[in-house]
């Protein structure tokens, strides 16, 4: 069985990669970080807000873009500029490329169903 490198103070958790780094005084799984749930209970009420309309079925078709990326960045992302419309958004140690809408500033559903899944994967909902 071929086991992946993770980078060093990372351990996989729950299927993704988990910023909870090892405790090296005690030796411990324990989290020495806020966990990305207690991000989202001091996230501003507009970032949470977002996070809601990402899970609310059916699938929204008028979130704007720039809520979302606000929401990648209260989460920890970087954003980076890519080529075309194209941003990198790093997060949960992983880079995801997305394309941002225009001209229109709403995110299509397929966008919106791709985002929620990627949060869900890695433990944040509402």
């Amino acid at each position: 069985m071929h086991s992946r490198r993770l980078p060093e103070g990372w351990h996989p958790g729950m299927g993704a990669m988990n910023p909870c780094r090892l405790d090296k005084t005690t030796r411990s799984d324990r989290c020495t970080v806020p966990l990305i749930s207690t991000k989202i209970k001091n996230m501003k009420r507009k970032h949470q807000r977002t996070l809601a309309q990402i899970y609310t079925r059916p699938i929204s078709a008028n979130i704007k873009w720039a809520d979302i990326e606000s929401l990648f960045v209260a989460l920890g992302a970087e954003v980076e500029e890519r080529e075309g419309s194209r941003i990198g958004v790093d997060l949960f140690g992983e880079i995801r490329v997305f394309h941002r809408p225009h001209p229109a500033p709403d995110t299509d559903k397929g966008a919106v169903a791709g985002v929620r899944k990627w949060l869900e994967q890695n433990g944040v909902t509402p």
